[in-house]
């Protein structure tokens, strides 16, 4: 949970919409983080369990403020979580366990996130109902640029892994779900590696001599290298990766089966 001190001179404290409610929020670095315990508060859970429940969480990003918030005679620490991390929290929360009044909320959040989670993975992508022309025209012009990316990666990438890349890509734009070749459909060695149910840190450990297997095996069988796809990591970076397809997941078992099926 990356903690954060600050102590801002002109932080102005504002309200945005949330499912029908308003919170407090503030401005920090460009973005917008929610004043945690109103949050809490209004749930009708207990504040010191709900902040220590962040505590360890990779996807909590958590950050302290001295401010004076409308209707207190004076300034005062307050912990706030941006927005990726309080939709990930609420999404953690027992409804039995929070108020009768504010169950409806988090039950219909809840299911708005379910729903949008199942878009995510079998349409390739979710669009909130309620977005705006402003959000809808953002979306439309991340989806052409993208596709603007695909064209000018021709004689780059490996053509199969591209077309299955600008099939993902425009079936998202359109609120579909990709029709792919599935020998065409992207296959990371990453991903394949979670596949069988190894911790992160064993992932680490093999995917090195994973990768330098996989890639000897591909060249002995092709003549050449493997394609390489820039890959957004976890940490921001982005770094380029060998590009396999699902045609290429028998190589794969059998550097798996060959090499780490007993190690596993």
């Amino acid at each position: 949970m990356p903690l954060t001190a600050t102590n801002p001179n002109n932080t102005t404290v504002a309200t945005i919409p949330f499912h029908g409610t308003n919170i407090q929020s503030v401005e920090i670095d460009g973005k917008p983080y929610v004043f945690f315990k109103p949050m809490v508060d209004t749930l009708g859970l207990g504040y010191g369990s709900q902040t220590q429940k962040l505590n360890g969480k990779s996807w909590a990003c958590v950050t302290k403020i001295v401010t004076q918030l409308p209707g207190d005679t004076q300034r005062r620490e307050h912990i706030t979580v941006d927005i990726r991390t309080l939709t990930m929290w609420l999404a953690t929360i027992d409804e039995n366990r929070v108020s009768e009044e504010a169950r409806p909320l988090v039950v219909a959040y809840q299911s708005e996130v379910a729903d949008a989670i199942e878009d995510y993975w079998s349409k390739g992508g979710a669009i909130n109902p309620r977005a705006n022309e402003h959000q809808m025209n953002a979306l439309l012009r991340q989806t052409q640029m993208q596709m603007e990316l695909c064209q000018v990666a021709k004689g780059l990438i490996h053509p199969d892994h591209l077309e299955a890349k600008a099939r993902i890509v425009l079936a998202r734009g359109l609120g579909e779900a990709p029709e792919l070749d599935p020998g065409t459909r992207p296959l990371y060695a990453q991903d394949y590696l979670k596949e069988k149910n190894l911790s992160a840190k064993q992932r680490r450990s093999k995917a090195p001599m994973f990768g330098k297997r996989l890639k000897k095996l591909y060249v002995e069988k092709y003549g050449r290298e493997p394609e390489k796809y820039d890959m957004d990591m976890q940490n921001g970076q982005v770094r380029p990766v060998n590009a396999y397809t699902e045609a290429d997941r028998p190589l794969m078992d059998e550097v798996w089966n060959k090499f780490f099926v007993e190690a596993a």
